[in-house]
């Protein structure tokens, strides 16, 4: 059976589901903390309506996720963004306003505010999440080591506001779910002495009730598709991608 294509994504919900995990976003983990739970991330970086089919997919389940959109026309789209809001999921900003800078923290904040108070203009906004920009030298976190986000009514940002020590966090960069050989900036503390290279791995971990309390799950869902000719496409360019982040990798 292929991987990451939509039967094998609503498999992953379905065994979460089966084991009893409720799902919470991000910001209503942040309040709330739960001591068992399930945080549905998506990075929204590209093919928008491939977000949106996820976002359906789990309103028919009940369940609801968490979905950061970049400024960019492959992201951004308000009718899309609405659509996914009003099913009850969460919105926030994939920001990678140092990018755009070029580095310069004082014109990525006046970035940043443009960017986030034209998302608010659409939905309300609470968190934000980093955009990698793997091909990018600069760091989009950077900014802020100059700045604070929490001035702009902003409650969290995973890479600062999750102890991973307590969450389990597991992400599809590279197309699998142990590309941290080929991840720039998409990284987190190891506290788990746990690896899992397919989705097909981690369905069958949860069905045997060894799977953490706690997770993050991020989902880049562009990468995912029943599509056999763009799943072939996909897993090629994929390849491709991840040869060139291990060479950025290495080089720096």
């Amino acid at each position: 059976m292929r991987d990451f294509t939509i039967t094998a994504y609503k498999s992953l919900l379905t065994s979460l589901k089966d084991a009893g995990y409720p799902f919470v976003t991000f910001s209503e983990y942040l309040r709330n903390k739960p001591e068992r739970a399930i945080m549905l991330r998506h990075d929204v970086d590209d093919r928008k309506l491939h977000s949106l089919e996820f976002a359906r997919i789990q309103h028919e389940m009940g369940i609801t996720g968490t979905y950061y959109f970049r400024m960019v026309p492959e992201s951004f789209d308000e009718d899309v963004i609405r659509e996914i809001h009003q099913m009850g999921h969460e919105i926030g900003y994939h920001y990678e306003d140092m990018d755009f800078a070029k580095g310069d923290p004082d014109k990525a904040i006046r970035l940043f505010e443009e960017h986030l108070e034209k998302l608010r203009k659409v939905v309300p906004v609470s968190t934000i999440c980093m955009h990698g920009s793997p091909r990018s030298k600069y760091d989009n976190k950077d900014v802020w080591k100059h700045y604070d986000y929490k001035k702009y009514q902003v409650i969290g940002e995973p890479y600062f506001d999750i102890d991973f020590r307590k969450v389990f966090y597991l992400t599809d960069t590279g197309r699998q779910w142990d590309g941290h050989k080929v991840s720039v900036r998409d990284k987190v503390p190891v506290y788990f002495d746990l690896s899992f290279h397919t989705t097909f791995d981690i369905t069958e971990f949860i069905k045997n009730n060894k799977f953490p309390n706690i997770a993050m799950f991020n989902f880049h869902p562009q990468r995912w598709t029943d599509n056999y000719f763009l799943w072939i496409w996909d897993k090629g360019v994929q390849y491709i991608k991840n040869l060139i982040k291990f060479l950025i990798i290495k080089l720096r």
